[in-house]
């Protein structure tokens, strides 16, 4: 049985009561309210307590999910914790590894939907699968998105990992890839883990020297852009390719 933290044991502060949840009304219980309402009608927490699976004795995993909820202060933080955060507040591997794959399927649809949608025609496409990838870093990672000759994706790859404020970008190897995959054109993109948008003059650089190197060959970068927090930076949007 894993361990349960101080907190989570608090079920009455939490809301959960004596009942677990099978003695719930049945318009209450989390998967009935899904499969009748649908997903979006749930909460935070009564999603989360669906990948639980179940709570512990004496506390529902609604209860749980709520208590996880509370601990690491949202959803956000809480689905990029890891492992030894979520043992601290006694949960185990099992249902952080449920967590996990469901945050991993997510990601992968998002590639999907790259895979079958132009990142010309929807930019927020783009912008949604690489706010998915990269946000949640803590340290900087330059990518790249090949393009064929009609601009649909052909492959995504994490070129260069660097620290909390910097990646040392090597623009041959950026070329060499592009070749590699017979790519036209290429999107590059990276990370602020401070949540800054503002490029800095590296960025700016940087996009000017892959510009005219990979014009020498014929492929044309279409945009770089600069994942924040919550929002994505455009050098096309901007006017400066």
């Amino acid at each position: 049985m894993e361990r349960t933290a101080n907190a989570i044991g608090e079920v009455a502060a939490l809301g959960g009561g004596a009942l677990t949840i099978r003695e719930w009304p049945e318009s209450e219980r989390p998967r009935e309210k899904l499969l009748k309402r649908g997903p979006h009608a749930l909460s935070d927490a009564e999603l989360l307590a669906l990948l639980l699976g179940s709570g512990v004795p004496g506390c529902s995993a609604v209860a749980m999910a709520r208590s996880l909820l509370k601990d690491f202060g949202c959803l956000r933080a809480l689905l990029n914790a890891r492992l030894s955060g979520w043992r601290r507040k006694g949960v185990g591997e099992a249902r952080y590894a449920a967590v996990q794959a469901a945050v991993e399927l997510a990601k992968r649809q998002l590639h999907e939907e790259m895979r079958t949608v132009s990142p010309l025609a929807t930019p927020q496409a783009t912008h949604r699968y690489l706010q998915a990838q990269l946000r949640d870093r803590p340290y900087e990672i330059f990518c790249c998105i090949y393009l064929d000759n009609r601009h649909r994706p052909i492959a995504f790859e994490e070129l260069f990992r660097g620290t909390v404020d910097c990646a040392q970008v090597h623009p041959r190897e950026v070329l060499r890839q592009a070749l590699l995959h017979n790519a036209t054109g290429i999107i590059v993109a990276h990370n602020h883990p401070s949540g800054a948008l503002e490029p800095s003059p590296a960025d700016d650089f940087i996009t000017r020297r892959l510009k005219d190197l990979l014009a020498l060959m014929d492929v044309r970068l279409i945009d770089h852009i600069i994942v924040g927090d919550t929002r994505c930076y455009s050098f096309a949007e901007h006017g400066l390719l």
